[in-house]
């Protein structure tokens, strides 16, 4: 199998200084929910990406208001996605979006998106 033509972002808030075990809390949920909704929107992308490995890349903005211009714009290209918000019950206060999944989808329409973006 060759390069990997579709894939999923995970994009975190660096302001909240979530631990390490946050982190991965959110990027679960991200990732369930951003598939779910390639599932029901796109099922030939998540066909393809499940098949492919389900590749998977997690980047960082700097806070609320970066991550919510990009799912904007991840609902402008037609991406799946799903922006997370925090039930509150362990480190950070109830309704504080943390991450955003995008994805899976083709990795160019992806990368148009969030290819500039820093590795977490």
């Amino acid at each position: 199998m060759g390069a990997f033509e579709y894939k999923q972002v995970l994009v975190f808030r660096t302001d909240l200084q979530m631990s390490k075990g946050k982190i991965a809390a959110q990027a679960g949920h991200a990732a369930v929910s951003a598939a779910q909704a390639a599932f029901n929107q796109h099922k030939k992308w998540w066909e393809a990406w499940m098949y492919e490995g389900q590749k998977k890349v997690a980047v960082k903005v700097a806070d609320e208001k970066e991550l919510g211009e990009l799912e904007e714009a991840a609902d402008q290209l037609g991406l799946p996605h799903a922006l997370i918000v925090d039930r509150g019950l362990t480190q950070v206060p109830e309704g504080t979006v943390t991450c955003l999944g995008i994805g899976p989808a083709p990795a160019e329409k992806i990368d148009r998106l969030t290819g500039k973006l820093k590795l977490l």
